[in-house]
């Protein structure tokens, strides 16, 4: 029903951020500083440096997660000029909100991290059966991501830092409603239309193209008749896989690696609990918090005397609104759901025994241990295949981790072969031919690793192409493929005689001509029409009315210019035309303005929502704007072009 807000969110934000930017300008501010000289850095923020590394590792990251969640998309599409910048940008906001925070004395503790942490699915399939953290294991898995713990942990805190920061602005982002309905009121407008489409389809039968046409056109556009550019290539992948299924697991490795699973199934056990919980206020004094802790000693001497009374005492007194109906009965649950103080308590208690009083951020427990499920264990030799996989999954990612350094090394410092590396990492060198540059048709049958759109681009790079020298080790799949590449000859691209390109360059003249005819012909009519409407009786479309919640199936372009275009007088329509690219040209009549539908209760709350989150994001974008003023940011890389022009 909302798509429109994530259609046109630009535009909203635009009408949003006018709104709201005169409130943060009356903060004092300072101009930008003068640039640095550092070649390495791209940005500096604060007189912090954004290296170019740390650029492109991020832009990287990022197209590599994007590709892995949308496999049909192309790095091509996602690796353009302003995408790579849009990152840089992200990257300075992510600092200025950090320096914002520090500077504000925001902070995070270690219990904090600690339990973000304890969070983490993941980093929670590394707990031993007391609870405590397999540190060796924990190690290895950052080591695979080329993170130490330090490193890890350091850049998790900032996160929470300046989470800390953006949620207190969207907890604060209030829209008041006369604003809300000038934000709202673009969108929500109505207008009635009819329309006709001058296609080129119907154009093509009256277009004739003459030999000398055909020629003058293959002359004019040679880059449209070019054979593609084309490499041979040898290649060397060192592969995840591959290294597994070379590693042997002893009959000893299995039976210690089954009773380590059983050991971490048994702390994979639930238990059931209730309790009772008197809360304590955020900040409450010493008194108050000895107020509280005097009630829960008498609900707790109660409990000593009569346990059976504990849901009776928990309907009546808990102060938990999820748990005080059922009589504070919370279910099953593992190790990492609850706080580490309740945690404790539960795990250390016997089966229907009531604790001491327990204490955490939410106030004082009382805790009853009601039941323990355990998992099953499986016979060793029903999991014995599993556990020899994981077995050498583990191992491999070490001995994957060490041949990767030695692999980028060899392939840089012995930079004119391959051979050097493959027979050091006992690897085989392997040919293609007919490779051809990223977004091309790529020979059949080609390696999966070859159509990497980064070593493309280091294949056809000039110093590759000139010298043939081995690319540098690419990461083709996060932590399981590197491959490297080396030229081994170079066809470049070449014009193809008009013989071999006919049908195709006269297809082409054709569909280009068609359009022009079309565009033509809709420009004619819509200037005839502006001036005697009457003339378009019969010509277009039914009346329907279009808004931005309701396109009835109308292209963006044509919606954008529609919305955008003048108010019919009361007397005379307005008239707009479209050109849709290949599509042909729209010529469209705007009949009316039509007013807003009033909405029900559900689609008005949907609506406000909606516009919170929205001015929470706009408000947030003010608040960057002001902070690119308060400290000194200097961006030393070039805005691109389209950018630039658009910012201007």
């Amino acid at each position: 029903m909302f798509d429109f807000f994530r259609n046109n969110i630009k535009f909203l934000m635009a009408v949003l951020m006018l709104l709201i930017i005169p409130a943060f300008v009356l903060v004092g501010v300072e101009g930008y500083g003068t640039l640095g000289d550092d070649p390495n850095a791209v940005a500096r923020v604060g007189g912090t440096d954004i290296t170019r590394n740390q650029w492109e590792e991020r832009h990287r990251n990022q197209i590599d997660q994007l590709l892995a969640r949308t496999p049909g998309l192309q790095r091509a599409q996602l690796d353009t000029e302003a995408s790579r910048f849009a990152t840089l940008e992200r990257m300075i906001d992510e600092q200025l909100i950090l320096l914002a925070a520090q500077e504000g004395r925001f902070l995070v503790t270690d219990q904090q991290l600690a339990a973000t942490l304890a969070q983490d699915p993941t980093i929670a399939q590394l707990r031993l059966p007391d609870g405590t953290l397999d540190l060796e294991r924990y190690r290895q898995l950052l080591a695979g991501q080329g993170l130490t713990p330090e490193q890890f942990e350091e850049s998790v805190r900032a996160d929470l830092i300046r989470r800390q920061l953006i949620e207190g602005l969207a907890v604060t982002a209030l829209a008041p409603p006369k604003l809300a309905e000038q934000a709202l009121q673009p969108f929500l407008q109505r207008r009635e239309i009819q329309f006709t489409v001058f296609r080129p389809d119907a154009f093509r039968a009256g277009i004739a193209i003459s030999e000398a046409d055909l020629k003058a056109f293959y002359e004019q556009n040679p880059n449209l008749f070019q054979s593609a550019e084309q490499v041979d290539v040898e290649y060397l992948v060192l592969d995840l896989q591959a290294v597994a299924q070379r590693i042997t697991v002893s009959e000893a490795d299995l039976r210690a690696h089954y009773e380590k699973t059983r050991v971490q199934l048994a702390a994979k056990e639930e238990r059931r609990a209730s309790h009772i919980l008197l809360t304590l206020e955020p900040g409450a004094s010493p008194e108050q918090q000895a107020q509280v802790r005097a009630r829960a000693e008498e609900l707790l001497a109660q409990l000593r005397q009569n346990p059976a009374r504990f849901a009776e005492l928990a309907q009546a007194h808990s102060q938990d609104p999820g748990s005080a109906a059922r009589g504070g009965d919370l279910g099953f649950f593992a190790r990492g759901a609850m706080v580490p103080p309740f945690e404790q308590a539960v795990f250390a208690l016997q089966r229907g025994a009531i604790s001491d009083l327990v204490q955490s951020d939410f106030g004082f427990h009382i805790i009853q241990l009601v039941e323990v499920r355990q998992p099953p264990a499986e016979p060793f030799e029903a999991v014995r295949e599993r556990l020899a996989a994981e077995l050498r999954q583990q191992q491999a990612q070490l001995r994957f981790a060490e041949a990767a350094e030695s692999f980028s090394n060899l392939v840089y410092e012995q930079a004119d072969s391959l051979a050097p590396a493959a027979q050091a990492l006992g690897l085989t060198v392997r040919r293609a031919q007919a490779v051809v540059r990223s977004g091309g048709t790529q020979p059949a049958g080609l390696a999966p690793a070859l159509s990497n759109e980064r070593l493309l681009e280091a294949l056809f790079a000039s110093d590759s192409l000139a010298l043939k020298r081995n690319t540098e080790a690419i990461e083709v799949s996060a932590g399981q493929q590197l491959v490297s590449a080396r030229v081994l000859a170079h066809r470049p691209a070449q014009l193809q005689p008009l013989d071999a390109v006919r049908p195709q360059a006269r297809e082409q003249l054709l569909q280009r001509r068609s359009l022009e005819a079309s565009r033509t012909e809709g420009q004619a009519r819509l200037a005839d029409w502006r001036q005697n409407p009457d003339a378009a009786q019969g010509r277009l479309s039914p009346a329907v009315a279009l808004s931005r919640t309701e396109p009835q199936g109308a292209p963006q372009e044509v919606l954008r210019a529609v919305l955008s275009a003048a108010a019919p007088a009361a007397d005379a329509p307005s008239w707009v035309g479209v050109d849709m690219g290949p599509d042909g040209y729209a010529v469209i009549r705007i009949n009316r303005v039509l007013e807003r539908e009033a909405p029900d209760a559900v689609r008005a709350g949907l609506e406000r929502n909606q516009l919170a989150q929205l001015w929470a994001q706009a408000e947030t974008q003010a608040y960057l704007r002001l902070l690119r003023a308060r400290f000194e940011v200097e961006i030393l890389q070039p805005r691109p072009a389209a950018d630039a022009a658009a910012a201007s």
